[in-house]
């Protein structure tokens, strides 16, 4: 909980900072990465930094973080902070990198506002850094507990299976030979590759299914740039990575979990690559024997563009009551739809758990639309491949 003083003053100057965050995050970046090269080469995605996409994502989460202390005084927003702790505990992060991360944002927060950071304020945004900093270490601690150790193991590929022209299933063992850990339906792990350049970077991939209790499952679509640059992991693992290859995977991490599903209907809803979340969902209730309904939703560019739809298929025909609606942007076939994803005419149970994957704007809208269906917005849940921008623009 926040101090009284601190509330007052982190309230008197969160419009000055908010205002100003995208330039502080730019600076912390530039002073992190001056300081720390290694850092931008071997753990931050250099192509979210190229994009911007990394500062809009710290910044959101900043901002969202010191809103919610101040509207709701009495509890902590977990749900912001596990987010982030999954996504840390996947890339490693340690306790001792919370300081460097401190020294080098309240430099650059320095720099950005001059002489408007008195004392006050900044003793009242040291507070909020170590109310989060010390609440995502407490999180990551007991996620490294749960999963056995924080770091990365060598996984041998053992299958490579082209799904459509863009994206690729691997699946992989440990190539220590060591066991295999479950995991939950929608998680993911970090994938760690040796660049050309000598770089080593790590991208997140959703666990796409459990082929063999030994074996792990990853579908990884090409990325082509358009206003940023093209997925340099992505296509180095689709151009480089063969059978007999090894890789470095974490242990699964992510909070777009089933839980419970018990009797309550669900609806799965993704687009394009967002599917790989969705169809370990689908395997997982199929296998557990779940009867209540299920709506699953997909959208794509086309039928050829729909990677792992037989599986998508397979599993929904498998549940005794299940409605899959498919939307192609071209080339639409009979039984599907033409378009965008639209959930009118599609029936939305009372009850409903909704979860997502896929582009902001395509989850945006299918929130919107579940809202007006009468789905509580506590029950609609989410994940975003690469930096959570939903916070940033909001």
């Amino acid at each position: 909980m926040l101090s009284e003083q601190s509330a007052v003053t982190v309230r008197a100057s969160l419009p000055a900072v908010g205002a100003a965050i995208g330039e502080i995050t730019e600076r912390f970046y530039a002073r992190l990465f001056a300081a720390h090269p290694e850092l931008l080469r071997g753990l931050f995605n250099r192509g979210n930094q190229a994009s911007g996409a990394q500062k809009q994502a710290l910044a959101g989460s900043i901002a969202a973080f010191a809103t919610q202390l101040l509207e709701h005084p009495d509890r902590r927003p977990d749900a912001l902070l596990a987010r982030i702790a999954h996504k840390h505990a996947s890339l490693g992060v340690a306790p001792e990198q919370y300081p460097v991360v401190h020294e080098h944002l309240f430099a650059a927060l320095a720099e950005v506002l001059g002489e408007a950071v008195t004392p006050e304020v900044a003793a009242a945004w040291d507070e909020v850094y170590w109310l989060m900093a010390n609440a995502l270490i407490a999180i990551e601690k007991r996620l490294y507990e749960e999963s056995g150790g924080r770091g990365l193991r060598p996984w041998e590929v053992v299958e490579r299976i082209p799904e459509t022209a863009d994206v690729v299933t691997f699946r992989l063992r440990p190539a220590d030979g060591g066991p295999v850990a479950g995991f939950r339906a929608g998680q993911y792990v970090s994938v760690a590759a040796a660049l050309p350049d000598g770089a080593r970077q790590i991208r997140q991939y959703s666990l796409s299914g459990a082929p063999a209790p030994a074996l792990r499952q990853i579908s990884v679509k090409r990325v082509h740039g358009t206003a940023a640059p093209d997925g340099e992991v992505s296509h180095h693992l689709h151009a480089r990575v063969r059978e007999g290859d090894v890789l470095e995977l974490s242990e699964p991490y992510g909070d777009l979990v089933l839980g419970d599903a018990g009797d309550r209907p669900l609806l799965l809803a993704s687009a394009g690559i967002g599917v790989t979340p969705m169809v370990a969902m689908l395997a997982a209730l199929a296998a557990d024997g779940h009867r209540a309904p299920v709506t699953v939703v997909h959208g794509d560019r086309s039928p050829a563009d729909h990677a792992l739809r037989t599986d998508h298929e397979t599993y929904a025909a498998e549940l005794p009551d299940a409605r899959v609606h498919f939307f192609y942007e071209h080339a639409a076939e009979p039984g599907t739809r033409t378009g965008l994803v639209d959930l009118t005419g599609i029936a939305v149970h009372p009850g409903t758990r909704a979860y997502l994957c896929g582009p902001l704007p395509f989850m945006r809208a299918v929130r919107t639309q579940l809202i007006g269906k009468g789905v509580a917005a506590a029950d609609i849940h989410y994940e975003v491949f690469g930096p959570d921008l939903w916070l940033a623009q909001d």
